[in-house]
């Protein structure tokens, strides 16, 4: 909850400062080449928003579900899945905010200002529903070689800790910048979790420790990569485009070093 409050502050004042456009990201994204399109996924009588992105490859593609950081679905969550496209993967992200906005609407429909308390509120058996019927939908898809994944940042890097106590046959999790569930719910882990954190995020970087204890207890695969000089939302933040990009040459590292990590993880266990 602590980590959660402080995603809320960030978002406040990223509201206040206009950043939350991200105009940078929506415009990178509107030049890419792969397929992209939306699906309403349904489970228990509820519709999910999914963007979904398919490679350009010539074989079956595992799939990366992408869960998105505190902001909601934005245009850089959308960036996200595209870039995991990129990479060879079929990515999925699903609006976990959708029919929270104004008619039934999700995260584009919504003031910016609420978003992050419409997250808090969401309830936890919910949004492991829309993760799953999300995942489904993809692995469904003729294209899909059937090995999943999933990926989250920030809040969506708590959520793919949590969703891997859920989901026993991912084949790994990625966890950026987001802290480990610390309760005996890591015992239903089946797939190695990795975890990538910025030195300079004492606030999420502290949590890796304790999660590296409980993991070893549980019997577990975790393995955190702490970036040196890398702040939290390095992801974003190093991005090419990204206005941050200047300053923050450590998120840029990191970024890179990241991306390396996680398409050996996949190029190994997706195939």
């Amino acid at each position: 909850m602590k980590h959660l409050m402080v995603c809320l502050t960030l978002l406040a004042a990223l509201c206040a400062s206009g950043l939350n456009a991200q105009d940078w990201a929506k415009s990178k994204l509107e030049q890419s080449s792969r397929h992209r399109e939306w699906a309403k996924v349904q489970h228990d009588g509820r519709s999910v928003d999914a963007y979904i992105v398919y490679p350009e490859v010539k074989d079956k593609a595992p799939v990366v579900l992408v869960i998105h950081e505190i902001f909601g679905l934005s245009d850089w969550a959308q960036l996200a899945a595209d870039e995991f496209a990129a990479a060879g993967y079929i990515a999925i992200a699903p609006d976990l905010l959708s029919g929270k906005g104004p008619n039934g609407g999700g995260t584009k429909t919504m003031d910016p200002n609420t978003v992050g308390q419409a997250i808090r509120d969401l309830p936890a058996d919910q949004i492991t529903a829309d993760l799953n019927a999300a995942s489904d939908y993809a692995l469904k898809q003729p294209a899909s070689n059937g090995k999943l994944f999933v990926a989250g940042f920030c809040y969506g890097g708590s959520q793919t800790f949590r969703y891997a106590t859920n989901r026993p046959d991912l084949k790994a999790a990625f966890a950026f910048y987001g802290a480990g569930p610390m309760d005996d719910t890591l015992n239903r882990i089946k797939a190695p979790v990795y975890g990538f954190y910025g030195g300079n995020d004492a606030r999420v970087t502290s949590t890796v420790e304790p999660s590296k204890e409980k993991m070893k207890a549980a019997g577990k695969v975790y393995e955190p990569e702490i970036y040196e000089g890398a702040g939290h939302g390095f992801m974003r933040g190093g991005e090419p485009e990204s206005p941050a990009n200047a300053t923050h040459a450590a998120d840029v590292k990191a970024r890179e070093e990241a991306w390396k990590k996680l398409k050996e993880v996949i190029e190994k266990l997706g195939k």
